[in-house]
């Protein structure tokens, strides 16, 4: 890969290649006549917390196993910390925590003997300090308490926990979390976002594969989208949202006159469910503001005599923008 180098999609802000954690270029990987992964450019900028989006089938785990060197590409380039994948994988992968398809432990040790031997495993990792980072670890997860506890005893919550203590053993520079809330409850789901929120403001860049579209909103500062093995969209997550048709909600109890005056203005009208008000006021939703300022749409409600008694302006919501760009739910498999 030739730099300095843009790296973005779909209206993003163009990313220098050396300002990014993650870069692919018309990465390619085939099962049989399938591609499961479709030429994609994939930018990730150092120090974001980018969530990596997709019904299921959609080719993210097969992404996320080729940038760790768990898979081979059929064609395209990778690059991880700036160095060229697989070529540079023994020199990048001790800088790189991950959690991929659920972690497996030994069932018959504790939680810290399974951190200790696989530690120990790694010849990166410092004997001297080994004990103590364990203990760290285990405490920022929350599982100091079942530290001593044979993981065959542990819930799916507490091993996934355990997953995160392990990808945190040593200071890492990327981090990489395949569905990283799975099996928890809502405590430890809020405690996993602030966990990566921190390490993210520590330096750390954070790459998050998830189908919990209200975690990704609340988590990420950077957003991708596979549909079908391609990335159709990626960028900021205000960029993404903002991209899609933005709505006025007006609150009045003329329906059908407010309804004539947004089609005329070319919104598209439409009542919302279960959103009245105690005075009898009733919610028109009028889709794609088409350049309007709101002060302009409110002025022509009032002019025609619509009593407007509540008016925002809203965004499209990121389940919104997913389904708009994949056409699909999470329960799809393709």
């Amino acid at each position: 890969m030739n730099e300095p180098r843009t790296a973005a999609a779909h209206g993003a802000t163009p990313v220098r290649s050396s300002d990014l954690a993650i870069e692919t270029r018309a990465l390619v990987k085939r099962f049989g006549h399938r591609s499961a992964v479709d030429g994609i450019d994939l930018a990730v900028p150092r120090g974001s917390v980018f969530g990596f989006l997709g019904p299921n089938g959609s080719g993210k785990t097969t992404t996320i196993r080729l940038l760790l060197g768990l898979a081979s590409a059929d064609s395209g380039d990778i690059r991880v910390l700036g160095r060229e994948m697989p070529l540079a994988l023994a020199s990048v992968l001790p800088d790189v925590g991950a959690l991929v398809e659920g972690p497996g432990f030994y069932p018959f040790l504790s939680g810290t003997g399974n951190l200790m031997r696989l530690d120990a495993a790694d010849r990166h990792a410092s004997f001297s300090t080994r004990r103590q980072r364990v203990q760290d670890a285990l405490e920022r997860v929350g599982l100091s308490h079942a530290a001593g506890k044979k993981v065959r005893a542990y819930s799916l919550g507490m091993k996934q926990r355990l997953g995160l203590a392990n990808a945190m053993l040593r200071p890492r520079e990327l981090l990489v979390l395949d569905e990283p809330t799975n099996g928890l409850d809502p405590q430890g789901t809020r405690e996993v976002r602030s966990l990566v929120r921190s390490l993210a403001a520590g330096g750390t860049t954070v790459f998050v594969s998830s189908h919990l579209l209200a975690e990704v909103e609340q988590m990420c500062t950077h957003v991708g989208v596979m549909s079908a093995g391609r990335l159709v969209a990626q960028g900021p997550l205000e960029e993404l949202r903002s991209a899609g048709q933005a709505h006025v909600v007006v609150q009045t109890p003329d329906v059908e006159l407010a309804s004539r005056v947004l089609t005329r203005l070319g919104l598209v009208p439409g009542e919302a469910p279960g959103t009245g008000s105690p005075w009898g006021n009733a919610a028109v939703v009028g889709t794609g503001i088409n350049g309007h300022e709101p002060e302009a749409i409110v002025a022509a409600l009032v002019a025609d005599g619509v009593r407007v008694r509540g008016f925002t302006v809203e965004n499209a919501s990121l389940e919104e923008r997913f389904v708009s760009l994949t056409g699909e739910g999470f329960d799809v498999v393709g």
